[in-house]
């Protein structure tokens, strides 16, 4: 019997074959995204609608041949065809989606697929209800199979490699729904070659349907399974590529933070925390370990904080940190503790002498100058270094130790390095006693003040004293002031100190005013009282308790403390000279000074630093800047006051600069109130400060009393 196919119908079942295979690849790559609970629901619903597809493309292909009787259909047959396309669909979605492909499983996953597509076929051929029965060519049905057979092979090959990146995504895709499509095709259209029907076969007892509708009825059917699919899919991808989104947003707002938490703000370095579990795990570390722990703090960086300000200190430590890392191996772990202060972990550091090469290039790399503000600005660093296993194999043991060996090298100078030595756990020890002792001072009034008298250059005569601190120790004795005034600053003790210092002085002020000698006291501020809050209440309060007259009370400030953001400065310069007090700039010309804030700074005094005044003997440059600090100053209306004078020929000198007051060991040392009120009324008439002859003052510095007291300057 002869048999014709419908060209429309052909195409179209051709069509259905690629486009179900094409849907194949995507929902075989939603499996692939899925987790385990929703795998087996796509494996489920992608398999009934691509099943659904094949089966249309098949019955689709069965409704285009054309015979001269009409095809009736047995509808269990025809079903079970349907199901065993649904169970190839699903066979090849779980194969293509899985996480390895090797050879074996490949030609089982295709012998698998191929033989079911062609069970499908061929089951559905025999739906045909005709009789006598369709016969077939034997050749044409192992051809049809093995077409089937290999396609599978080849679909499932670049399903696979396309969704598990080893191949051109696009490519990939096209190419095997392609190749899947033509094999369904082909298989199909070479198993109805492979049919054939006896002349004078005729159908009985099926159903009959029109070829044509039911073709397009069932196209469109497998189209809307499909289209339903497709959407529920690029629904589920949309809301899958959100949470995706969302989980990267998540992840790197995850590895900010981490990043926050472990990192300085100010230079990207490790902090504290990331520092000591990176040192933790190098300690606790198998395989005798060697390293070094390097403790670098910056010399004299708190000058430049308070006299640049603390953008510029900000300037300075960014620039530090990139020295440091470019100075460092990459092996190597550089982190900022705060301040100034850096750590080091160096990895396969076995000696000292390893150590001291590092050190030495960290020195080397600091030592270039760095320009701020227009100035060029020289750090040096202080470097303590312990070593792993020689000085502990505890991490906080060792970064303490490595603390105690800066600090040794700070007392040497700076600008080196020191090897923890066991003798250095002594000074920590004691540091750390003297701490705790300088807290409990002021309750036990161990504090009291000695007075420095001001002469004036030109008469002689004394009005104003410098009131000075010292601390008298139980056991140590005076203890002096350069020894616990920086803990009383890093500590914040200095401000309970501070305070009582101005208020011994209004009062001793106050007394010496009542018996007719009207000194003028100056008092130091530090720069931590200069920035406190309440420093205009303190004051007053002070005055106000001894009933002494602001122009009574001087306060000196360094000029470091003052340029540390100017403009705040101006504001508290004109506080306190609208109270009256007088306002002093201390040891001026020893920091990074912009001299045009000195004509919006409301100051009465500069005083000249007593280095520049004890080099005018030797050094002409001394000589020049004395000269300039004084002629700046009288055209600012401001008195200049010159410490540290010491011999007749320092006083000579400042006399014919035109220097106002002098203030130094040549008119006497720091001595307590007694003996400077006591000295003041024999060398004067009782009703007013006494005169000093400056060519008889050498005599008093044997005096038993003067000379037996410390010199060292203080607040």
């Amino acid at each position: 019997m002869h048999a014709i196919y419908n060209s429309w119908l052909v195409a179209l079942s051709i069509a259905v074959a690629v486009l179900v295979s094409s849907f194949a690849f995507r929902l075989a790559a939603r499996v692939v995204e899925s987790d385990r609970c929703t795998r087996r629901y796509w494996l489920g619903g992608g398999a009934i609608a691509m099943g659904i597809g094949i089966w249309s493309m098949h019955f689709i292909g069965m409704l285009a041949l054309s015979l001269p009787i009409d095809l009736q259909y047995d509808v269990p047959k025809t079903l079970a065809s349907l199901a065993v396309a649904i169970v190839t669909s699903g066979l090849a979605i779980d194969v293509g989606s899985r996480r390895s492909l090797g050879i074996a499983r490949l030609a089982l996953g295709g012998l698998l697929m191929g033989t079911g597509i062609a069970g499908m076929h061929y089951l559905g051929m025999m739906a045909i209800d005709i009789v006598p029965g369709v016969h077939y060519r034997v050749t044409l049905v192992a051809e049809s199979a093995a077409i089937a057979v290999l396609g599978s092979c080849g679909a499932l090959w670049l399903l696979f490699r396309c969704y598990h990146g080893r191949a051109a995504a696009m490519l990939g895709r096209f190419g095997g729904a392609a190749l899947m499509g033509l094999s369904i095709g082909g298989m199909h259209y070479i198993g109805m070659a492979a049919s054939v029907f006896g002349v004078g076969s005729y159908c009985r007892g099926g159903v009959s349907l029109n070829s044509d509708w039911l073709a397009l009825t069932t196209a469109l059917v497998a189209a809307s399974v499909l289209t339903l699919t497709l959407l529920t899919d690029l629904y589920s991808g949309e809301l899958a590529s959100r949470s995706r989104t969302h989980a990267h947003s998540l992840q790197q707002v995850n590895e900010r933070l981490r990043h926050q938490a472990t990192h300085d703000a100010l230079t990207g370095l490790p902090n504290r925390q990331l520092f000591f579990e990176r040192l933790n795990s190098a300690s606790s570390a198998d395989g005798g370990a060697h390293f070094a722990v390097m403790v670098v703090d910056l010399d004299r960086f708190k000058l430049v904080n308070d006299s640049l300000g603390h953008i510029a200190g900000d300037e300075l430590l960014r620039e530090v940190a990139l020295r440091l890392t470019a100075a460092l191996r990459k092996g190597d772990t550089i982190a900022r503790m705060g301040g100034d202060e850096f750590f080091v972990l160096a990895s396969g550091v076995a000696d000292a002498d390893a150590a001291a090469r590092i050190a030495a290039k960290i020195i080397e790399a600091l030592r270039a100058p760095v320009r701020l503000r227009n100035l060029e600005i020289r750090t040096s660093p202080s470097i303590g270094i312990s070593l792993y296993p020689r000085d502990g194999r505890e991490a906080g043991g060792l970064v303490a130790r490595a603390d105690e060996a800066m600090y040794s090298a700070k007392r040497r100078g700076g600008n080196t390095f020191q090897c923890f030595a066991a003798e250095m756990s002594t000074f920590a020890r004691e540091r750390l006693q003297l701490e705790d002792d300088l807290r409990k001072a002021l309750s036990l009034r161990q504090f009291e003040l000695h007075y420095q008298p001001r002469v004036d250059v030109v008469t002689g005569r004394i009005s104003s004293v410098e009131a000075l601190i010292r601390w008298r120790h139980p056991q140590k004795g005076y203890v002096p002031p350069q020894n616990f005034i920086p803990i009383a600053e890093e500590t914040g003790l200095i401000l309970p100190i501070g305070e009582w210092v101005l208020r011994e002085a209004c009062r001793q002020a106050r007394v010496w005013q009542q018996s007719g000698l009207p000194l003028r006291v100056a008092v130091n501020l530090s720069a931590v009282q200069f920035r406190q809050v309440d420093l205009r209440t303190v004051i007053h309060d002070a005055l106000a308790a001894q009933q002494l007259p602001a122009k009574m009370l001087e306060l000196e400030l360094t000029e470091s403390a003052v340029m540390s953001n100017a403009e705040s400065s101006v504001v508290i310069l004109e506080q306190l000279s609208q109270m009256g007090v007088v306002v002093a700039v201390d040891d001026f010309g020893t920091g990074y000074s912009n001299m045009s804030y000195l004509l919006r700074f409301p100051i009465d005094r500069l005083k000249v630093d007593a280095s520049f005044v004890r080099g005018m003997t030797e050094d002409p440059h001394s000589m020049l800047i004395v000269k300039a600090i004084i002629s700046l100053a009288h055209s600012l209306k401001m008195k200049v006051i010159a410490e540290g004078v010491e011999t007749a020929a320092h006083l000579e000198q400042l006399r014919s600069l035109g220097c106002d007051q002098c203030q130094g060991f040549l008119f006497g040392r720091p001595a307590p109130a007694r003996v400077i009120e006591a000295d003041l009324r024999a060398r004067g008439s009782g009703t007013a400060a006494g005169c000093l002859d400056p060519s008889s003052t050498y005599a008093k510095l044997a005096h038993p009393v003067w000379g037996g007291l410390l010199a060292a300057k203080g607040i």
